[in-house]
């Protein structure tokens, strides 16, 4: 009985969890932080890059889906005259030469609370090597390793038998693992990653059922193109697309406008789920900050308030007083 119990939890979780087409948290403003989602980025600027950012998702939902992130990397042995111009800059873009061969790492942590009994808290360290192909195209690889710890609320969950012992409160670790590749160059970027590699169980219990749910891996693949209109503005086109078996794959439209490296304006879409506006600046050399607000166009539509999203950025040790990052431009 008890074996039956957590399996039909299991079911549950993993049903809503795949109702989703995803189970790691999604962010409308991974344009600004693509190392959330790929740890090749790790050490791609000349700076320390550190990011906070929430994500309150749903608004109008009692407990709606809640995520918080900080996240920091940073370059070892890059030559230190390589980003001495801002990327919005045209004479950066004739005069780039690929990074010599250097080391990144970083950390991020995030925590997610989807709303319900269930909460998730990750922390990862990554490493990437960037290695230039040609004077105008570098290769990153990179690898994220940590734990996840998740956590489950019995009292947010009803249940025929309260002291059932087959559901119990407290966290549970588990290994997590992923892998990320980045080419870039200095109008142009390709990157392909898989977060969840290991497959962690979904499950609260000692049983050992073979039909318990787990998560799966997440891939995503993202490309994106910078192209000037005039000294003063440019246009940068991305997509990226998702998969999270046995959910059908999704893509994501993004197009951001940018004044030169002070302000940028833009717009996404994300298939079969919403639209969304986005806003950014840059507070000198220092600081950036982002806000981005969804529109739902799912079957919620009719419940849900929108998502909004906030980013914070902070550049520390940035001698060449670089404004638009080299990640995301």
């Amino acid at each position: 009985m008890l074996v039956k119990k957590t399996l039909i939890l299991s079911i549950i979780v993993s049903i809503a969890m795949v109702a989703t087409a995803q189970q790691r948290p999604q962010y409308t403003q991974y344009t600004t932080n693509n190392y959330l989602l790929n740890p090749a980025i790790s050490g791609i600027e000349s700076y320390i890059d550190v990011k906070m950012g929430q994500r309150q998702q749903w608004t109008g939902f009692n407990n709606s889906p809640t995520t918080s992130y900080v996240s920091i990397q940073m370059p070892i042995g890059m030559p230190a005259d390589l980003y001495g111009n801002n990327s919005m800059n045209r004479s950066y873009v004739s005069d780039y030469r690929a990074p010599d061969p250097h080391h990144g790492i970083g950390m991020y942590a995030i925590l997610d609370d989807p709303g319900g009994a269930f909460t998730s808290q990750d922390i990862n360290l990554t490493y990437a090597y960037h290695l230039g192909l040609s004077s105008r195209m570098t290769l990153s690889l990179g690898v994220a390793a940590g734990i996840t710890r998740m956590v489950l609320d019995p009292s947010k969950i009803t249940l025929a038998n309260p002291s059932d012992p087959s559901i119990t409160s407290g966290g549970k670790i588990e290994p997590d693992l992923g892998l990320g590749a980045w080419l870039y160059g200095p109008t142009y970027f390709v990157g392909a990653s898989v977060q969840g590699i290991l497959g962690r169980p979904l499950t609260f219990s000692g049983s050992s059922n073979p039909n318990q749910g787990k998560q799966v891996p997440h891939v995503f693949i993202t490309s994106g193109y910078k192209l000037f209109i005039s000294d003063d503005v440019a246009v940068m086109p991305s997509f990226m697309l998702k998969y999270v078996n046995p959910a059908p794959m999704t893509v994501d439209f993004n197009t951001r406008f940018a004044f030169r490296d002070k302000i940028w304006l833009g717009g996404s879409y994300r298939q079969d789920d919403s639209f969304a506006a986005m806003a950014g600046f840059n507070l000198g050399s220092l600081f950036s900050f982002s806000y981005s607000y969804d529109f739902t166009t799912s079957a919620i539509r009719s419940y849900s308030n929108g998502s909004h999203e906030f980013v914070l950025g902070i550049r520390l040790n940035n001698k060449f007083k670089v404004t638009c990052p080299q990640e995301n431009w």
